[in-house]
């Protein structure tokens, strides 16, 4: 059940974002119930608001551009293209993945919607204790997910721009916020969370019908994700106490079948820690109305072009190629090589589909989010925009190998890392190899090809520089160095901000 996908006409009316009838508030304006908090007086009203704080969440991969969150993370690494028609389609996509973005061609959207959700989260955190029907565990939950919500959000600002705006209350005109230091963004990040999550205010995994809502695993993997891309050695003890946590519930686990996560029936799995809900039953998402609850463009966008005669899959426009060196680097027994990957080659033998090559085409595809055929089944919108393909963000694989990685830094037993690692390769079907920080990495690599991490693990691990380099893809030309840690802040967030924000050095 994909509960936080329904998203009431009045929280999202009170919220700003968008109304649902012409008279249904006939007293109030929702901006004067918005500023006094009147609105927020009760579970109801809170749950809506909670609720909302959710739904930017399934934005990125369309709000008036493209901008997946796992595609431009690995547009930035050495695993795939941006394909589609050509440079000047969607020309900031081939910008970022060139290294050559520009203050005017960048993922300004993720800005806008990453900040969309911190106001949400905020709005919850203002007015919660405005409800006197509430008990006080209840309270407390919801300032734990909309807090852990909100520093998610802060991440993807901090991961992409570093120096960004960090406020905890919302501003009021002339919604001006003092930029702050990529360091101290960190900081609050993982301060912030380390209180709610010694705070135990969140179940380790949700009741069935609730997946989707932030757990404590969840908070904690966010929190060892932030931890470890910051490198920060003081906090790893703490980051492997909490995948130990997780671990250590025995909530999670390994899907013995690596391919069917990828599948609708996947979803939600014993291994799943944290998705991004999409829902194709009575998708009313559309172009006009990109924020209506429903299903995904991605799978459209990466889709492969005019394709024909498959069983499995339908055509889509022809981005996120994937090199051959995403395919080759695995080991032929590699159960997860072919339920990443699409070999179009070896696909067509054995269905006779064909299809025809669009830019940056190498015969890969990425498999695990390709259109399923009937994927957008039961679409009340326009079809290309309701695809029913959640994002998984955290698996149980990432927080074995997580804690893998931290007991070698942190002088762990590395029989327990080695055991870790082996349980990851011994589902793909592979023998043990010895652990080593490198070698965690290089499974992190194959485990979560196209899925987002690639680039931030060669950032934080010192070998973005060596790895990504000119012709590090087919059409890269310009390599990567510590200047492209960060983007380019959105020049239309520079103008608004009064000579508040400095940009970035890119």
């Amino acid at each position: 059940m994909k509960k936080l996908t329904i998203i009431s006409c009045i929280a999202l009316a009170v919220l700003g974002m968008s109304s649902c009838t012409e008279n249904f508030l006939t007293v109030e304006s929702a901006s004067k119930l918005l500023a006094d908090g009147t609105y927020y007086n009760s579970k109801t009203h809170l749950t809506e608001a909670l609720v909302a704080s959710y739904d930017p969440l399934k934005w990125y991969d369309y709000f008036y551009s493209y901008e997946s969150l796992p595609f431009v993370s690995d547009l930035m690494s050495e695993d795939v293209m941006a394909g589609g028609g050509g440079v000047t389609d969607c020309l900031y996509l081939h910008n970022i993945a060139n290294f050559s973005a520009l203050p005017t061609s960048v993922c300004n959207q993720s800005w806008t919607i990453s900040y969309s959700g911190v106001n949400r989260c905020n709005i919850v955190l203002q007015y919660i204790n405005n409800a006197t029907d509430m008990t006080d565990a209840e309270k407390k939950e919801y300032i734990a997910e909309a807090t852990v919500l909100r520093e998610w959000y802060y991440t993807i600002l901090w991961k992409y721009w570093g120096n960004v705006p960090y406020y905890e209350t919302n501003l009021s005109s002339p919604y001006i916020c003092e930029q702050s230091g990529h360091d101290a963004v960190y900081e609050k990040i993982a301060s912030t969370l380390e209180g709610i999550i010694n705070s135990n205010s969140l179940p380790m995994k949700s009741a069935s019908g609730n997946e989707g809502h932030v757990t404590q695993a969840m908070a904690e993997m966010l929190y060892a994700d932030v931890v470890m891309y910051q490198s920060d050695k003081n906090r790893y003890a703490t980051a492997l106490k909490y995948m130990k946590d997780i671990i250590g519930s025995g909530k999670y686990d390994l899907v013995a079948d690596f391919a069917s996560m990828w599948e609708s029936t996947g979803e939600w799995g014993k291994e799943s820690i944290f998705e991004i809900n999409y829902t194709s039953t009575s998708g009313s998402r559309s172009w006009g109305s990109p924020i209506a609850t429903g299903g995904s463009v991605y799978p459209k966008l990466i889709g492969i072009n005019s394709l024909s005669g498959s069983p499995d899959y339908n055509g889509g426009w022809g981005f996120e190629p994937v090199s051959a060196k995403a395919y080759t680097m695995f080991d032929a027994a590699d159960k997860r090589r072919d339920a990443s990957v699409l070999n179009f080659t070896s696909y067509a033998a054995s269905t006779g589909a064909s299809y025809s090559p669009r830019y940056e085409d190498t015969g890969y595809f990425l498999r695990k989010y390709l259109p399923r055929v009937n994927g957008n089944k039961g679409y009340t919108g326009d079809a290309d925009m309701n695809y029913n393909n959640n994002v998984r963000w955290y698996r149980y694989a990432e927080t074995l190998l997580n804690a893998a990685e931290l007991l070698l830094q942190t002088g762990g037993s590395t029989s327990e890392a080695q055991g870790y690692l082996d349980k990851v390769r011994t589902r793909a079907g592979l023998p043990s190899v010895t652990v080593s920080i490198d070698n965690i990495l290089d499974e992190r690599h194959k485990e979560f090809v196209g899925e987002g991490k690639r680039y931030w693990d060669l950032v934080r691990s010192g070998k973005a520089a060596s790895v990504l380099t000119a012709g590090s893809t087919l059409t890269r030309t310009v390599g990567w160095n510590t200047n492209k840690k960060y983007l380019p802040i959105p020049q239309t967030e520079i103008d608004a901000a009064q000579g508040t924000l400095k940009q970035n050095s890119y």
